[in-house]
């Protein structure tokens, strides 16, 4: 049977919100520095992250030293058009990004390609071959117009989608039985090397590179019953291919862009029941990400990030068979107790992608509530006469 790639992060996918956006999101307040105003720079955004008007910096010269006044910067989110607020802009106005592995609508794949979008990034996407025409014809049909939805109230708008599958670097790496699997009937230029000629063609350069890739044929087993050809197709999917993507689209992005991928606190802690060799193909992603951040970053000045994601229920996820277990586990134990929505995950794939992070490379970044701080679980029985601060709605 043909080795495949899926087409999003294990562990993860969107979750339907269960409360209001206007409560999910935190404005930041005004941080002030000093007490005069004396210049303004306009920083203006078509981006719907946040909105921005005078960026507002005083700056006064004296015989021996430069004085800052005043810095005003603000964060905001907005749903519909309203007069410009002084911000801080995430503006990826001009930008292209390339997104391997979306197939649907709930993964963090999706929520990535919504933020960069929203920011105003040109968005291109590369689906699992196998999954290729559904995605496409849901897309016609107008199926995912709901999910499209940015705040605005416009539709995500999605370049092109191109047939992906990152398990094989180029042509000559195919097998002869999936070369004639019906399920690759009909696709052509579908190996990394491929693909990135073909985004080449059609669009030149990119910005942006996103990694939303996992699969490990044995992940229901424990690491010490994974054959070997499990444990290393688990790595051949979910980490090499992140390696084979800068690989070959490295040379088409342009100067001080951003690679950014998708882990999982397996990669550092023990969770068991996340099998068949997954654990050991995140902590490689995150090991990789330290080392291609040196050479994509010396090379290009292309920053290279992960995101480590907390878990969301999604149909990807249902490989694991206790996703829901471990939602629960999350929501209960976190320092934030709440619910964790794919947006937030995508919201800082938009910052990574931006100028504001210019300065952060080779670094994981946590977007789980906080459970990677914690120890221990605090549901445990050990706990249950203890005091333990919990929100109050």
């Amino acid at each position: 049977m043909a080795t495949t790639t899926t087409i999003s992060n294990l562990p993860t996918a969107m979750s339907t919100p269960k409360i209001p956006s206007s409560q999910r999101i935190a404005n930041l307040g005004p941080v002030i520095l000093g007490d005069k105003v004396a210049s303004c720079y306009k920083l203006s955004s078509v981006c719907h992250v946040a909105s921005a008007q005078p960026f507002q910096q005083g700056l006064i010269m004296t015989s021996g030293a430069i004085k800052y006044d005043k810095i005003v910067t603000k964060a905001i989110f907005r749903s519909s058009p309203t007069p410009d607020i002084p911000g801080l802009p995430i503006d990826l106005t001009g930008k292209r990004a390339f997104i391997a592995g979306v197939a649907d609508e709930n993964g963090y794949g999706w929520a990535i390609a919504k933020s960069l979008a929203a920011a105003g990034a040109q968005i291109l996407v590369g689906t699992w071959v196998p999954a290729l025409n559904i995605f496409e014809s849901s897309l016609r049909r107008g199926k995912f117009d709901e999910s499209r939805k940015l705040k605005d109230g416009s539709l995500m708008e999605i370049a092109k989608v191109y047939p992906l599958d990152a398990v094989y670097d180029s042509p000559v790496d195919v097998p002869e039985d999936v070369k004639t699997n019906k399920r690759y009937a009909g696709a052509t230029n579908w190996t990394v090397q491929e693909v990135a000629e073909s985004v080449k063609k059609d669009f030149d350069k990119i910005d942006i590179l996103v990694h939303s890739l996992a699969n490990g044929p044995e992940v229901s087993k424990p690491l010490s019953e994974t054959s070997r050809k499990g444990y290393l197709a688990a790595l051949s999917a979910s980490s090499y291919s992140y390696i084979s993507l800068l690989k070959h689209f490295l040379p088409i992005m342009n100067q001080e862009g951003s690679a950014i991928s998708l882990t999982y606190i397996a990669s550092e802690r023990i969770i068991p029941g996340y099998g068949g060799g997954m654990s050991s193909a995140k902590a490689a992603l995150e090991s990789d990400t330290r080392v291609l951040a040196f050479e994509a970053g010396r090379k290009k000045r292309v920053r290279v990030n992960t995101i480590s994601a907390g878990p969301l229920g999604s149909r990807a996820a249902k490989a694991i068979g206790f996703i829901d277990r471990m939602i629960d586990y999350s929501f209960t134990n976190a320092p934030l107790q709440k619910e964790l929505h794919a947006e937030e995950v995508g919201n800082t794939a938009a910052f990574l992608a931006s100028n504001l992070s210019s300065a952060i490379t080779g670094s994981v970044i946590y977007v789980d509530n906080g459970l990677n701080a914690m120890g221990v679980g605090i549901d445990s029985p050990m706990f249950e006469n203890l005091d333990i601060p919990k929100e109050h709605h």
